[in-house]
């Protein structure tokens, strides 16, 4: 004799139940980063958004949660676990892919190249303090012409005595306008001698108090406003043989930067998506028309569904990834995989559920128009989806289409 068993009730919001599946100190991150949102940045980010600015003053907020680095060991970094580290990205984008960029960039592209590739005197000098949001970093890669093919940058480092001289202008760089130092990939030597394959490329340490050093800000953004974006130009900045970062050579530094920063968007594109998905299925239900909810109408369901089944496949790719992280058995091409995926459907997520908005899904009264927005430059920074379409192209094919 069998006892008949209650069927489980879903949660609209994780319908495979797969949040249940983190451990208890990533469900435990998962509450405190959600409620630090909800209570410190939902209720003024709007705001930033409409005002185009960054709060600086949250980077040691973030700190003191253990957010700045937590991925990384030692000098005040809490060694999280790789999973655990996408559970954040993806709270705090939930807020607003800004947020997310933040944490992105001051510890995946600043942080994780010191931690890597710095010499002990440089991890000592910039770690604890980034680690506790009181040094603020940014990543100077891109250039005005070369974003795709960062092997092509103009940028140069030469050397002059014991020291290097830095020319160039980078730009896009996300935090530069408040960064305290900023890391700087350059061509070593002349640059009618650069390599083309970017071989001799070094990354460099650069203060922003450095002679010859400016940020100018982007303006007139539409996506990403909260969040400060900038142009980096260096001109004969002079700085000591050692801010130069001894430990990589070519573009395997940067590279391997970027594809620490893109597993965090595979997460963080989840969290854009979730709220859109939340913000849709509440107006739904409320939304009176015709003497119902639209939520009871069969195309307003469909539109909630498709949204509700891509979140839940984007988190199997996204949990996936983070355990073969964990387990030092990820490739750069799972990242591309998981980007490509997540951030197109993130996006698709956001579009369908402003339709179920209608006007009111382009007011900043309600997250939707501003998480669209955001994810629009999230799709092509770090890597665009053409470029990674071509990535997995060639894992398939065995053939490059770069060359």
């Amino acid at each position: 004799m069998t006892t008949a068993t209650r069927p489980p009730i879903l949660d609209p919001l994780d319908l495979l139940g797969l949040d249940d599946e983190f451990s208890g100190d990533e469900r435990l991150l998962r509450d405190t980063v959600r409620d630090f949102v909800r209570k410190r940045v939902l209720p003024h980010v709007g705001d930033w958004f409409e005002r185009g600015i960054f709060p600086k003053e949250i980077a040691p907020e973030l700190g003191a949660l253990g957010l700045l680095g937590m991925h990384l060991e030692g000098y005040g970094c809490a060694g999280a676990s790789a999973t655990a580290y996408g559970v954040v990205c993806r709270e705090l984008e939930a807020a607003d892919s800004g947020l997310r960029s933040f944490v992105s960039v001051q510890g995946s592209l600043a942080m994780f190249p010191i931690s890597a590739y710095g010499s002990e005197e440089q991890k000592q000098a910039w770690l604890p303090a980034m680690a506790r949001g009181e040094a603020i970093g940014c990543f100077g890669l891109t250039e005005w012409d070369f974003g795709s093919e960062p092997a092509g940058m103009r940028t140069t480092a030469r050397r002059d005595g014991s020291d290097w001289v830095l020319n160039g202008t980078k730009a896009w760089i996300t935090n530069g306008g408040i960064a305290d130092v900023a890391v700087v990939w350059a061509h070593e030597g002349a640059r009618d001698q650069a390599a083309a394959d970017g071989s001799d490329v070094r990354g460099f340490l650069v203060p922003a108090t450095t002679k010859g050093f400016r940020a100018n800000t982007i303006e007139r953004k539409i996506s990403l406003r909260a969040s400060v974006t900038s142009e980096l130009v260096l001109e004969d900045c002079r700085l000591p043989a050692d801010a130069m970062l001894p430990g990589v050579r070519g573009m395997r530094g940067p590279l391997s930067c970027l594809n620490e920063a893109r597993y965090g968007i595979v997460w963080g594109a989840l969290g854009a998506a979730r709220t859109c998905y939340e913000a849709a299925l509440e107006y739904a239900k409320s939304r009176v028309q015709f003497g119902k909810p639209i939520a009871s109408f069969q195309i307003t369901q469909q539109k909630l569904v498709n949204m509700a089944l891509e979140l839940q496949k984007g988190q199997l790719l996204a949990s996936k990834l983070g355990r073969l992280k964990d387990a030092h058995a990820i490739a750069p091409q799972h990242v591309s995989l998981g980007k490509l995926n997540n951030v197109r459907e993130a996006l698709a997520i956001c579009r369908e559920a402003r339709t179920i908005l209608g006007a009111s899904g382009v007011t900043l009264e309600y997250p939707i128009i501003r998480h669209m927005n955001n994810l629009e430059s999230v799709l092509t920074y770090e890597g665009t989806s053409e470029i990674h379409t071509l990535i997995l192209g060639q894992a398939i094919t065995g053939h490059s289409a770069f060359s």
